[in-house]
């Protein structure tokens, strides 16, 4: 199958090729998937947070940010370990684009070929590089947001003004971490899609392999193939933060 030489040639072809209804093919298992992996990293953090001491921001702010990273960091790690196989489904699921009829015909269907083919661990194919992503991705995510809305002087307020330097500060922190964090999903999604494969004709025999034989093929650019639509498809999970945050601050 020829590559993607970019967004339009992908979308010209999917459309093309699998119809309009490719473009969510998945999506039930991710939207499912959704609600508890945002919700178990959330409570986790605070989890996690209430572990450490109550550093004081201005007198020990590099204790305060490395109590809010490492918090941040552990609960996204044992978030995705909670939610993986959900995730798992989704990944196969939305490659899973053949013309006519598809490998998998549902969320079930694709847990259960990929257990009786592989057994449970096959579901967890990848596992220990998405931890590390997950862990990367929330310290800069939930650390950065919880250490500059300590210092956000509209943090308290229940109006606009705390609303939006939220979705600012929300935005921003998810931004300066992507970059650092999308090569360990690159790699994820491709241990992933050659699960169903026997062990002697996989690709890649492990993430540390995989990253090595992309970047020896692709050049660090094979790294952040898909990353631009990233930027904007992760908005969705800033404001769940941030409204998580705003909850909190109305409850209080």
């Amino acid at each position: 199958v020829k590559p993607y030489s970019g967004i339009a040639d992908c979308f010209r072809r999917v459309s093309s090729e699998q119809g309009i209804k490719a473009f969510w093919r998945g999506n039930l298992v991710n939207c499912l998937r959704y609600a508890p992996q945002q919700g178990s990293a959330l409570a986790f953090n605070d989890f996690f947070k209430n572990l450490f001491p109550k550093y004081n921001k201005d007198t020990e702010f590099a204790k305060f940010f490395g109590a809010n990273l490492v918090s941040g960091g552990m609960a996204g790690g044992v978030a995705m370990v909670i939610c993986y196989p959900m995730d798992f489904a989704r990944t196969r699921l939305a490659s899973d684009l053949t013309a006519g009829e598809g490998q998998f015909n549902g969320i079930m269907d694709c847990l259960t070929k990929t257990v009786k083919q592989q057994g449970f661990s096959g579901l967890y194919r990848g596992t220990a590089v998405s931890i590390a992503g997950a862990f990367v991705y929330r310290a800069g995510q939930l650390g950065l947001f919880g250490t500059v809305m300590g210092f956000n002087p509209y943090a308290k307020d229940k109006g606009m003004k705390g609303l939006i330097s939220g979705i600012i500060i929300g935005t921003l922190a998810r931004t300066v971490i992507l970059p650092f964090n999308y090569p360990f999903d690159t790699i994820r999604r491709r241990l992933m899609l050659e699960s169903e494969k026997p062990q002697a004709e996989r690709l890649y025999k492990s993430g540390t392999d995989c990253a090595i034989k992309v970047f020896k093929s692709e050049g660090l650019a094979g790294m952040y193939k898909g990353c631009f639509p990233e930027i904007f498809r992760g908005f969705g999970g800033v404001m769940v933060i941030v409204i998580y945050d705003r909850v909190k601050n109305y409850l209080v």
